[in-house]
């Protein structure tokens, strides 16, 4: 539970702790950034410098035509966002492009083929509206300034062109459009006409026209000298007609044909021409010497044949034609009988009448004006395909740019300096969350359960070597406090110092701790069971030639094996020769016997080991000692494999009394700055220390000082 309450307070970081890996991570977000920043103003720098030439124009829709005239003046300029997009693909659609090609003939301009081209003005090419107005502007960008002017101008006169086509041949579809409708509006009014005369015939009334619409006559006298004058006429076409008839019921069949080729307007005269000539072509034929069986004089004769009994027909229609036209003369004879004897009985039938005949007439009369109308309409049309199309506007030309417009240093410096910062802070979290080492002291009580003795800040020295007023200092004495009261034992003096991996300070810590002991009064001794790489005699300027090892494996006295070094109260057991087989000299008897007899003769004993996790002699010493301190350094081991040194411990039956935590930068870890605030703050004035200190925290064996000195007279 402790551990999934901790797993979500690290998902939800504070703002500080933002921050807090900001700081610890600055050098690679600047690096991150600069890597950035120079790779932008690289490619800026090599990049090919692009000029910009652009003309302006003003689009206006084409307003469309209703040649049903329903409306007057048809349909005026609509403006909208689909209608300027619409725009810019005409602009780059590939039949503008290839149109302006042509203008300029790109494909020996560049020494490209037509598809290449199109691909390069497609790249080229932009379009963009004016915010606030109805302008495009159409701009093109190229490496050759000469060319940008070039091929910008060519792509708004082929627009420009492509337009005007456009408008063209919509006015003359509406031109077509119109037409065919006045045509329409012609008939109409003809049928109009024919029905209003038929109207004014059956009222008796005769219909005028004239430039004014018309007028009427009828009624009276004047309707009746009218309707005299028309039966005279019929009178006579009846005579004439009925002369006609009578000849032609004398005849027969052959003979009619003769007499009917003759009369005007029976429609058959051309055919009578063929019969006429296919006769004269058989006497012809026959004068050439050809037979009566001969082909084209049988298929003459059978021309002839048809002919002969198509103008048959006709004829017979033709006399039948007369026949009914005599019908309808005598009716129009007896109509017009009629009208002169019911002249004067007619009254309000007639007005009846005459009513029909003013409807019909103003249906005529508006027909006519909207005919007028069309026709004029039509006119203006016609008008407009002389006048130039208007629908584009040029407001300005392109003009050859001297400054180019790509690269923008500016812009791609800035970018470049934002992508920067971003990849690097974004690099730094990244690495921030795959790092898996030890960053806090909660992460060491978490994983080990096991409690922080002393945080020692960055760059910690030899203390023995440097002034008793260090601030450094306070930081061991803090490590002395906790062990004495983190371990349950007062006899447990003993204290083997490990770690993970080598260059975690172990040494040092080891060093430093037994300095601020012996500072504080007790006798301490430092062995230095490091076999491998022994590093304590170096601290001291002490030879390392006779030490463990000789008393391990002869029969030396540890008067023999054991120094004072220029400290007081502090004695030092260098390694000794370097044996092959580290661990099983450290894994003896003897080994053991010493650990016990120092442990009576010294108030405290540290000992040096190597790191736990390259070799086994840490595990042995282990063993060996009462407790086991544990240096780790900051932001150095995973915690994975800190677990694996605290069970290098515990499998040997060492006992963990708590882990120093060193090396840790406290200028840019905040927490670290409350925990060693106060290491300056208390560090001692004058110059020394009060050795003799009677608390507990300072009695690390129980003994007094006085037993402790006897025991160095026993000693030595």
């Amino acid at each position: 539970m402790q551990q999934q309450n901790f797993e979500q307070n690290e998902a939800s970081l504070h703002a500080i702790d933002y921050w807090q890996v900001l700081k610890n991570r600055w050098g690679v977000i600047l690096l991150t950034f600069l890597l950035v920043l120079l790779t932008a103003a690289v490619i800026t720098y090599v990049m090919p410098r692009k000029y910009q030439s652009a003309a302006l124009v003003e689009v206006k829709p084409i307003v469309d035509v209703d040649p049903t005239f329903s409306r007057a003046g048809g349909t005026g300029p609509v403006m909208t966002r689909q209608f300027m997009n619409t725009q810019f693909e005409i602009i780059v659609a590939p039949a503008t492009l290839e149109l302006a090609i042509g203008k300029k003939q790109l494909e020996t301009r560049w020494k490209e083929n037509r598809k290449t081209v199109l691909k390069i003005l497609s790249r080229i090419v932009q379009t963009r509206q004016k915010k606030g107005t109805d302008l495009i502007e159409i701009s093109v960008t190229h490496r050759d300034k000469e060319d940008a002017q070039a091929v910008a101008e060519a792509i708004y006169q082929a627009y420009e062109e492509r337009r005007n086509n456009l408008e063209l041949n919509l006015r003359k579809d509406q031109l077509k459009a119109i037409q065919v409708e006045l045509q329409n509006k012609d008939d109409r009014v003809a049928e109009m006409r024919k029905r209003l005369m038929d109207i004014a015939e059956k009222v008796g009334v005769i219909w005028l026209e004239n430039e004014q619409g018309g007028r009427t006559i009828g009624g009276g006298s004047e309707l009746r000298d009218l309707a005299e004058t028309q039966l005279y006429n019929a009178k006579r076409d009846q005579e004439a007609v009925s002369s006609q008839i009578n000849k032609l019921l004398t005849l027969d069949e052959n003979e009619l044909v003769s007499v009917a080729a003759e009369l005007p307007d029976v429609g058959f005269g051309q055919t009578y021409n063929e019969f006429v000539g296919a006769k004269r072509d058989v006497q012809v034929m026959k004068a050439q010497g050809l037979g009566e069986n001969h082909p084209d004089i049988v298929a003459r004769r059978t021309m002839i044949d048809e002919l002969q009994s198509s103008l048959k027909k006709r004829a017979v229609n033709v006399r039948d034609n007369l026949k009914y036209k005599l019908t309808q003369i005598e009716e129009r004879v007896e109509k017009m009988k009629e009208v002169l004897e019911d002249q004067q009985t007619r009254g309000t039938e007639r007005a009846r009448a005459y009513q029909e005949f003013n409807i019909a007439r103003k249906e005529y009369q508006t027909a006519q004006n909207i005919k007028d109308q069309m026709q004029v309409k039509f006119d203006i049309e016609n008008t407009k395909l002389i006048v130039p199309p208007t629908n584009i506007i040029v407001h300005q030309v392109p003009e050859i740019g001297d400054d180019p417009v790509s690269p923008n240093v500016p812009l791609n410096l800035a970018l470049g300096a934002v992508v920067g910062l971003i990849f690097g802070v974004g690099i730094a979290f990244c690495l921030e969350y795959l790092d898996t080492s030890v960053k806090s002291l909660e992460d060491v009580e978490l994983y080990l359960k096991v409690p922080v003795l002393a945080v020692v800040p960055q760059d910690v020295g030899v203390l023995h070597k440097q002034s008793g007023m260090s601030p450094d200092a306070e930081a061991y004495r803090i490590l002395r406090t906790n062990i004495e009261f983190n371990r349950k034992n007062p006899d447990d003096n003993s204290i083997t110092v490990v770690s993970g991996g080598a260059g975690e300070g172990k040494s040092t810590t080891l060093v430093n701790l037994a300095y601020i002991c012996a500072q504080g009064g007790y006798t301490t001794l430092m062995i230095d069971a490091d076999l491998r790489r022994p590093r304590l005699h170096t601290f001291f300027d002490i030879n390392n030639s006779v030490g463990l090892t000789n008393y391990l494996t002869t029969d030396l006295l540890l008067e023999d094996v054991i120094l004072q070094t220029p400290v007081d109260n502090l004695y030092f057991m260098p390694s000794g020769i370097l044996p092959a087989d580290a661990a099983g000299i450290l894994n003896t008897r003897r080994m053991s016997e010493l650990i016990q007899d120092v442990k009576q003769r010294f108030d405290l004993v540290l000992v040096d080991s190597p790191p736990i996790l390259g070799v086994s002699d840490a595990s042995v010493l282990a063993s060996e000692v009462d407790l086991t301190m544990i240096v780790v350094q900051h932001r150095k081991l995973p915690r994975n494999m800190l677990l694996r040194v605290k069970q290098a411990v515990e499998n040997v039956g060492g006992h963990v009394i708590g882990v120093v935590l060193n090396n840790v930068d406290v200028r840019s870890d905040n927490q670290y700055q409350y925990y060693t605030s106060y290491y300056t703050y208390y560090t001692p004035t004058t110059g020394e220390e009060i050795v003799n200190d009677a608390s507990p925290a300072y009695a690390v064996s129980g003994k007094s000082n006085k037993t402790s000195r006897k025991q160095d007279e026993d000693l030595y």
